[in-house]
């Protein structure tokens, strides 16, 4: 039975798709702060882990190694949009532990995990806003997202028994949204446009984020590994198409500094 470390199992995304792992037969171990959220989840093997504390981190790498747990697929659905608003108006202190929680912690709990990998494994992170333009107000989130999606980048390239990736799963319906409500007009543009999405729009499904996960498993490391996703705007359903033309193109869906066109060669 395959084996999968969900960290941020109380997350909305988190336990989503750690429900549709164990539902297709994975043995799934989730970390988490708050396991009361998911002690309803059946299944599932659960260890204390708050992300935001190495020796918690450290615990609960002992306590796989303990058990003598292998796994094969590591899913990270940590995630903070706070502090919001403008740089120079947030506590620095807050934002700089936000930049942790969102990036360098999360890579923490994989790099303590990583001599329990049973062989090939696939890793899968999650993006967010402001990868291609500036996400105005949500600074340490955008920062960090940009730091994970080229650390899969960095992962491919010197792991190469690990299919790392990174899907950014669009607008979805979880508690994070709650954190632009409370940060009000220092959201800026951000408050109406989460307003408008929580009482009009469905957002991204769980059951298509699940989905998009498998197929970059299912697609391998030639053709997933290293990429940044979009569930929403990717052709990820056309299957071997994209799987296809993603081969044969190594700067496709990477982190690039293109050229002035017609002034640098």
């Amino acid at each position: 039975m395959p084996v999968a470390v969900v960290l941020g199992i109380t997350a909305d995304i988190g336990r989503g798709l750690a429900e549709r792992l164990l539902r297709d037969g994975w043995d799934v171990i989730g970390l988490g702060r708050d396991l009361d959220r998911v002690d309803d989840l059946r299944g599932a093997d659960l260890i204390p882990c708050d992300v935001s504390d190495p020796s918690e981190i450290a615990a609960a790498a002992d306590q796989i190694k303990a058990a003598g747990r292998e796994w094969d697929l590591f899913v990270s659905s940590v995630g903070t949009m706070e502090p919001i608003g403008p740089f120079f108006d947030l506590d620095f202190d807050q934002w700089e532990r936000s930049v942790s929680i969102n990036s360098t912690a999360q890579l923490r709990v994989l790099h303590a995990i990583w001599p329990q990998r049973a062989g090939p494994v696939d890793i899968m992170l999650m993006a967010g806003g402001g990868t291609n333009n500036p996400f105005r107000n949500y600074s340490a989130y955008c920062v960090s997202k940009i730091m994970l999606i080229k650390m899969c980048e960095l992962i491919d390239d010197e792991a190469p028994d690990a299919n790392a990736f990174i899907i950014g799963p669009g607008f979805t319906r979880t508690r994070i949204h709650e954190e632009t409500l409370r940060a009000g007009d220092a959201a800026g543009s951000g408050l109406a446009k989460t307003q408008a999405f929580l009482e009009d729009a469905q957002g991204t499904s769980l059951d298509d984020i699940y989905a998009h996960m498998r197929w970059c498993m299912q697609a391998g490391r030639a053709a997933a590994g290293g990429r940044n996703f979009s569930t929403v705007h990717d052709p990820w359903r056309d299957g071997d198409a994209l799987a296809g033309a993603l081969t044969g193109d190594a700067d496709a869906l990477r982190l690039r500094r293109a050229p002035v066109r017609g002034l640098i060669s």
